[in-house]
């Protein structure tokens, strides 16, 4: 948690998943460890789709309206308000007080008076960066754990790397048919399309 600081603090100032991405991506990679491979992949994706802050916050919000009307939901309206929350935090934007909005959805869901929203809107802006700040948080660990999980095949898969060029460097002829082959194919590919593409590839020497 002490190297997500920085990405913390961005979160509960911009209110907003997207705006934090650059901090978050410094804060693993520099402060952590984790593996580029895995920042560049999984924090996008999770800035997109991963809102977990924002479906608790509108499951709690509609249980909160339901019993300021007095309306006791029953087991099946606790599910579709859990299923609702869900779905609709994975389609809100990554921008402030977008799950106020996606809120209406869960609240129609179950029947709730919609008008009632505007019970907890004096208090969104506070509301907004707690939730921002859960959604990064889960974004960092699921890119952790992810990095955890991959740490061998990545290591393995650098030293394989690292071995094909360590041996065409050793053997330049062997590397420069590997070219040719290479840049025949991609003519290959390219052909009937109006032009040759072919690569740029220097011979190593």
């Amino acid at each position: 948690m002490r190297g997500l600081l920085q990405a913390w603090v961005t979160a509960l100032g911009t209110a907003s998943s997207s705006a934090t991405l650059p901090m978050t991506f410094r804060c693993l990679e520099e402060n952590l460890g984790v593996d580029r491979r895995v920042t560049r992949f999984v924090l996008p994706v999770g800035a997109t789709i991963n809102m977990d802050g924002t479906a608790l916050y509108e499951a709690v919000a509609a249980i909160f309206i339901a019993q300021m009307n007095g309306v006791n939901l029953s087991l099946g309206q606790v599910v579709t308000v859990s299923l609702t929350a869900t779905l609709a935090s994975i389609g809100a934007a990554s921008v402030p007080s977008a799950g106020l909005v996606t809120m209406l959805l869960v609240l129609t869901a179950v029947g709730l008076p919609v008008n009632d929203v505007s019970l907890i809107v004096a208090v969104d802006w506070l509301l907004d960066r707690f939730r921002t700040s859960i959604n990064v948080i889960g974004d960092a660990f699921g890119a952790g754990i992810v990095d955890h999980y991959c740490k061998e095949q990545f290591a393995q898969h650098d030293l394989e790397h690292n071995r094909h060029l360590s041996n065409a460097y050793a053997h330049p002829e062997a590397a420069a048919l590997l070219l040719k082959d290479k840049r025949l194919s991609n003519a290959k590919q390219h052909e009937g399309g109006g032009y040759n593409a072919l690569s740029t590839e220097e011979t190593p020497r």
